[in-house]
């Protein structure tokens, strides 16, 4: 073999070798390439499924926030429904009463009233206080015929207050008092009111 076959058939080995090396390193470089491919899909998939469990998980989050925003804004409407509904009744009972507190038969129930509450103190002299409108009707000479009905003393006062109607009794040391004024019988009702407007409202009290 002459020098030149043998460095020509040297460099076809050489060549051959660096083409088996270079194809060997080629396989392996797709090798890694799908498995770094593969690798980073998974973990490309696992944080979609991440994301996509995270938006869900807020998505009910808020869906819950609101449902209970809106049973709350719901609770407080008819809250407000019934206090409007207080209010109007409660503006009606007051118009009656003031309409109620101009008739003949408002002062007859004045008198029972006083009569009433004059058995129930029970003491043998009692002061008694009315609104100007009513003092000019309510005299004392009224009165002393009352007094002698009930064997007690019943002094009207002087000076007077501006409430609808309806009177203030107490004794004269001011230790037993009775508020037995219109204003005060109304402001008793409201409550009562309430009642009565949740069970139209709710079918319960609230």
């Amino acid at each position: 073999m002459s020098v030149k076959d043998g460095l020509s058939a040297i460099a076809n080995e050489v060549l051959e070798d660096v083409q088996k090396e270079a194809e060997t390193i080629i396989l392996s470089s797709q090798n890694e390439a799908k498995e770094t491919l593969k690798a980073a899909k998974k973990q490309a998939d696992e944080k979609y499924k991440t994301a996509i469990n995270q938006a869900k998980a807020k998505a009910e989050g808020e869906k819950r926030k609101i449902a209970s925003v809106t049973e709350v804004e719901m609770r407080n409407r008819l809250l407000q429904s019934k206090e409007e509904l207080v209010d109007i009744a409660f503006d009606k009972a007051f118009a009656k009463i003031k309409d109620f507190a101009t008739t003949q038969e408002y002062y007859r129930y004045l008198l029972k009233q006083i009569e009433a509450a004059a058995k129930r103190i029970d003491q043998k002299k009692l002061t008694l206080q009315v609104n100007t409108k009513d003092k000019a009707w309510l005299t004392q000479d009224t009165l002393n015929r009352l007094s002698k009905k009930l064997n007690c003393e019943l002094k009207l006062l002087d000076q007077t207050e501006e409430y609808i109607g309806g009177f203030k009794i107490q004794t004269v040391d001011g230790k037993i008092t009775y508020d037995n004024t219109l204003d005060n019988r109304l402001r008793e009702l409201k409550p009562v009111l309430r009642v009565e407007v949740a069970k139209i409202l709710f079918g319960k009290e609230v």
